[in-house]
């Protein structure tokens, strides 16, 4: 069985995040989402939030794809929770170099860490590669339509979190 493993914060998820999702479930039998426990990060959405987000989210994806999909919070080393979840493949995704070049010296250190987990990238497509998380919760925080970043319910989960600001446009 061939098992990958895609981590991030997902705060929030974006359609980025899902187009990744849904073009990494072609080439595995199973897709673990691993969602970071970040402690550099200082996230909007809760752990368990971000969880149910992005189960709820992928659910479609793994009916419409036939891969298995599981979400795996973790804490650790990206190595190590690879191994944990049986994955022996990492996917990311890259919206521009600047990722690639953080991307990279990762990859030389994850290589240093265990040499038989391999890292494959996925190129964001083009209506995606403006997409980051960051920016979508700072576009949401000033009254600004998210609705072109996020899905219906993560829009929404946005509004309830930034009520001040929420934008039904």
């Amino acid at each position: 069985m061939r098992i990958a493993l895609y981590p991030g914060t997902f705060d929030p998820v974006t359609l980025g995040h899902l187009d990744i999702i849904s073009r990494a479930t072609a080439l595995v039998d199973r897709l673990v989402i691993g969602v970071a426990i970040n402690s550099d990060k200082n996230p909007l959405f809760s752990l368990e939030e971000r969880v149910s987000m992005i189960t709820a989210e992928s659910r479609d994806v793994s009916a419409q794809s036939g891969c298995e999909i599981k979400v795996h919070p973790f804490d650790n080393l990206l190595v190590d929770c690879a191994r944990d979840v049986g994955a022996n493949l990492i996917v990311r995704g890259l919206r521009a170099v600047a990722d690639f070049e953080y991307e990279y010296q990762m990859v030389g250190m994850n290589r240093a860490l265990d040499s038989g987990i391999e890292t494959v990238f996925l190129m964001a497509e083009a209506q995606h590669q403006a997409i980051a998380s960051k920016l979508v919760k700072e576009i949401a925080r000033l009254g600004g339509d998210v609705s072109r970043f996020v899905t219906p319910a993560v829009k929404e989960a946005l509004s309830g979190q930034l009520p001040n600001h929420a934008n039904d446009g």
